[in-house]
């Protein structure tokens, strides 16, 4: 069976950032892409969109991105989340693995990595059950 194509929900309040991203994922079959500029929006996309990845920033307004991963991972929601941050520290590493994030990447110096690890995720499992 062919890998079927994520959606992706981007969470990041910075827009140069955004704008990137979406272009760099243009390089994979990406379904959808999503944006949320904060904590409250990451929450409404994930309930109406159910994406298969998160792509999530530590520092956003209001709640932070590690609230929102524990969030996730304490949910229902089977989506594999993607830490890109320039708070890339042993600190939030640490944090970050514990609560179970796939990956965990310093947003300046691994950018390009995304579209490289998201073409190696198996989609099947979870695609299929939605």
């Amino acid at each position: 069976m062919k890998n079927p194509t994520p959606s992706v929900l981007i969470v990041d309040d910075n827009s140069l950032f955004i704008e990137r991203m979406a272009a760099l994922l243009k390089e994979v079959s990406i379904r959808s892409i999503e944006i949320a500029n904060n904590y409250n929006e990451a929450l409404l996309k994930l309930e109406s969109c159910m994406p298969d990845i998160v792509l999530l920033d530590i520092n956003l307004p209001g709640k932070n991105g590690v609230e929102l991963l524990k969030k996730i991972k304490l949910s229902e929601y089977s989506c594999r989340v993607i830490m890109l941050s320039n708070h890339a520290n042993e600190y939030y590493r640490r944090i970050c693995i514990g609560l179970g994030v796939t990956h965990f990447l310093d947003k300046s110096n691994d950018f390009s990595l995304v579209s490289g690890i998201i073409k190696n995720m198996n989609f099947t499992d979870c695609i299929s059950s939605k």
